[in-house]
């Protein structure tokens, strides 16, 4: 019997993933990571589903304990707390020093979960890993999974492509009503949590005042890009991206307000009017270090900008140093900082951060 070490987080998805293994027959043991400390910054947003006298993280390891100990499976714990801050959330500090957008959850999966959990599976004799992502394996290569909403093959794309080979993701062919419906069979607690939203492994919170504890605020100017008007004042770059409507606070107009672009050297945020503004618009995207997952290298193809976008054809220029020129047809708030994603069909072949844009 082949043994499947799982990361169980405490969620739904997690949970199903490990009943369809079990009944795969395989020996499934459960891991739960633990990357963040919770006891400091404590300012988690309220959600109904948790208790509000214990941290959402210890509450996730509560869940996934209940869920391990009703279908009957063995569950470890790890600390990659230091690790966590050194490979994920240091890099999601400094991207937005650079007043880029970042992307934590892809280099958590590429640091974390696809090497460092891998290492601590092998250490309990794992012939394969699991985790509960919405993708699949094709002839070994990661593609899109069966529910297309659903699908993560985007924030998997940074992974290193050698590790695919004994990975196993259950849940890349069925569709998430059906994963709810599994849950709620097998009475476990976690059939009807909430989906985890927020940065990976640190959860909701108050983002602003989660920020103030590492990064300075340093507010200043918000200019209408076409006019040169002043429209209000910003609380500091880092808290914007590229394509944001809400939350710019700017009276005395009915206008849709759109942030275009971030002037870091005279703190400087831009606005457009309507979202066919043409500063909102790109044809071209420079992206860097790029990670490629197969040997393919098609000049025409799709590529995602970022998560739940819909396809967008590209032709593809391959540049040096893993560095792509991209050039399409009028994308929406392509943002510095972000992930490109290539696809052929529903295989990945890779992604990078998008470097610039023109």
């Amino acid at each position: 019997m082949k043994t499947v070490v799982i990361g169980m987080s405490g969620g739904v998805d997690s949970s199903v993933a490990a009943i369809l293994l079990k009944k795969a027959g395989y020996n499934v043991i459960g891991l739960f990571m633990r990357n963040w400390d919770s006891t400091i910054n404590n300012d988690f947003l309220g959600n109904p589903n948790l208790n509000n006298n214990i941290c959402p993280q210890e509450q996730d390891y509560n869940d996934a304990l209940a869920v391990c100990q009703k279908i009957g499976i063995p569950l470890h714990r790890v600390d990659f707390v230091k690790e966590y801050w050194d490979f994920v959330f240091t890099y999601f500090l400094d991207e937005l020093k650079k007043g880029r957008t970042p992307n934590p959850d892809v280099m958590c999966n590429k640091y974390i979960k696809f090497d460092l959990f891998v290492k601590k599976a092998k250490e309990l004799k794992a012939d394969y890993i699991a985790t509960g992502h919405y993708a699949r394996l094709i002839d070994g290569k990661l593609a899109k999974a069966v529910d297309k909403n659903k699908d993560q093959s985007y924030f998997l794309a940074y992974v290193n492509k050698d590790v695919f080979k004994d990975v196993l993701f259950p849940l890349g062919e069925i569709e998430k009503p059906e994963v709810r419906k599994i849950a709620t069979e097998y009475g476990l607690v976690t059939a009807k949590k909430k989906d985890s939203t927020g940065i990976c492994f640190i959860g909701e919170r108050n983002f602003t005042k989660f920020l103030e504890n590492y990064l300075p605020n340093m507010p200043g100017d918000i200019v209408n890009i076409d006019t040169g008007e002043k429209m209000g004042r910003h609380i500091g770059l880092m808290y914007y991206t590229i394509g944001q409507r809400r939350g710019l606070n700017v009276g005395g107009t009915k206008d849709r307000l759109f942030v275009v672009k971030k002037d870091l050297e005279k703190n400087i945020l831009y606005v457009a009017i309507g979202d066919d503004n043409k500063y909102l618009y790109s044809n071209s995207a420079v992206i860097e270090d790029f990670n490629y997952l197969t040997d393919e290298r098609p000049s025409i193809c799709n590529c995602k900008f970022r998560y739940r976008q819909n396809d967008i054809p590209v032709k593809v220029e391959y540049l040096e140093n893993k560095t792509l020129k991209l050039h399409y047809n009028k994308a929406k708030a392509v943002t510095p900082g972000q992930f490109c994603v290539l696809y052929d069909g529903d295989i990945c072949l890779g992604g990078g951060i998008i470097k610039e844009v023109m």
